[in-house]
């Protein structure tokens, strides 16, 4: 899938000290991460493959977005940057 997008330092360190777009940074990856879920959820795999596990570790990260959005979008996280 070609919908990689690359964040710079630059991005992060914009980041760290706007809200704002720190807020549409994380927004931004939770999407695509979602839409690459959706279109690997098409493909059934065995529950011991390479592709479950990286379905697995997905939606692991999937829920720690979400729940960074939904503390006050992330302003308080700096790791999230």
């Amino acid at each position: 899938m070609s919908d990689f997008v690359a964040v710079t330092d630059a991005d992060l360190e914009r980041a760290r000290h706007d809200p704002e777009f720190r807020r549409k940074l994380l927004t931004a990856s939770f999407e695509r991460l979602i839409a690459r879920l959706e279109a690997m959820s098409d493909a059934p795999a065995t529950p011991d493959s390479p592709e479950a596990q990286q379905g697995r570790e997905g939606l692991d990260l999937a829920v720690k977005l979400a729940n960074i959005l939904q503390r006050d979008g992330g302003k308080d996280d700096e790791r999230a940057a």
